[in-house]
């Protein structure tokens, strides 16, 4: 059984598809990259999955379950937007987080906020948005959750910061666990993914491995990707 299952799940907003029939699974132990242009329905596939919309038809499952209390419990979630108040300092969130969440790791958090030389007394209004960023990432890694969303993870971080920021996430989930990733910095990600979904219009138009995309398109996932989605 995959880890997550969805199955002719279907948004509309005001009779308009933003997801339509999408059949997909995710199996465990893998790094997913969630692709495609600006309005394919990445954001709302992730929101539909973490519970914080409902299908207009179709189903989801997270290890069994459709998304509630037990889903919520195994997946940790990265939005695209931050979500943190400005006026609290980096280790009230981080206090906040081990208190919301049994399966927060305290220690990790810090070793991770120190790599990135990010003072945690600092308020978040103190800080730049790619640290923010970093802030929001460090704290979703350092949960040991079975399913991670990161939407745009990268998009506001330095270069220099990218390698550091892909590395934690390599080595921060386990092969129990999947992550998928939403971007659309293919380049800078494609190293680390097992597996590629592309999504235009609200439909999964590829789903495959990146080697056998490779293998079989004779282009790195990037260059086809720009390939299909050429404007």
């Amino acid at each position: 059984m995959a880890l997550i299952e969805y199955r002719k799940l279907t948004k509309l907003y005001k009779n308009v598809p933003a997801l339509n029939g999408i059949d997909l699974d995710i199996p465990a132990g893998r790094i997913v990259g969630l692709l495609g242009p600006n309005g394919s329905g990445k954001t709302t596939l992730i929101k539909l999955t973490v519970g914080l919309l409902t299908p207009t038809a179709g189903t989801v499952m997270i290890d069994g379950f459709a998304p509630g209390p037990q889903t919520k419990a195994i997946t940790a979630y990265l939005p695209e937007r931050s979500y943190m108040s400005e006026w609290m300092t980096v280790s009230a969130f981080v206090s906040y987080f081990a208190d919301f969440y049994s399966d927060f790791d305290k220690n990790k958090a810090y070793e991770m906020l120190s790599r990135l030389g990010i003072d945690p007394k600092r308020t978040l209004k103190t800080l730049s948005k790619g640290t923010k960023e970093k802030v929001q990432l460090v704290l979703v890694m350092s949960r040991a959750a079975k399913v991670y969303f990161l939407d745009e993870p990268i998009a506001g971080v330095d270069p220099a910061a990218r390698d550091y920021i892909l590395n934690t996430i390599i080595r921060n989930y386990s092969e129990n666990a999947s992550v998928v990733i939403s971007t659309h910095l293919i380049s800078d990600i494609e190293n680390v993914l097992d597996d590629a979904v592309f999504l235009r219009n609200g439909q999964v138009i590829l789903a495959d491995s990146a080697d056998n995309i490779r293998e079989k398109s004779g282009k790195s996932v990037d260059m086809l990707f720009r390939e299909v989605f050429r404007c």
